[in-house]
């Protein structure tokens, strides 16, 4: 059994790690790799989609990036206790069509004694934007790592 540190019970610091691994692994939009974060048996409910299952968690991360061009993800630490961790976050993506998006949302994972992540649950928001209006440009500069986001 493979193990993904750092593992449960979180401490304020541990929890910010995850929060920041979580992060960098969305950001690199690999559906293969931000899978195998997750258990082999894991439970999600993404928006209104329900899936169960690393294969799930792959087809539906698959299909969210090919609609949702050039994203960019923030998440934040919220709260924490023993094996669950709550996060807010924002995100940016573009549409085929050219239509700039702000997604607004929050998260409660839940995980098992190894580390992987055996449910979240999300809520996510959408809002329409101009390109210009944009914040989130690519993954998180390193000087700002683990500092969390000013969400807005």
């Amino acid at each position: 059994m493979s193990t993904r540190p750092p593992l449960p019970p979180f401490t304020l610091e541990t929890a910010r790690q995850k929060v920041q691994a979580a992060e960098d692994a969305w950001n690199t939009r690999d559906p293969e790799k931000v899978s195998l974060a997750y258990t082999e048996d894991s439970v999600w409910r993404n928006r209104d989609s329900f899936v169960t299952g690393r294969a799930a968690i792959r087809e539906l991360l698959t299909r969210k990036w090919r609609r949702e061009l050039d994203y960019a993800l923030r998440k934040e630490l919220w709260a924490y206790e023993g094996n669950r961790i709550a996060v807010r976050f924002q995100y940016e993506c573009h549409d085929a069509d050219g239509q700039w998006w702000r997604s607004y949302g929050n998260e409660l994972w839940e995980f098992d004694e190894n580390g992987l992540m055996a449910r979240r649950e999300a809520s996510i928001n959408d809002v329409p934007i101009d390109e210009g209006d944009r914040r989130i440009h690519g993954p998180r500069p390193e000087a700002e790592r683990g500092q969390g986001i000013p969400l807005r």
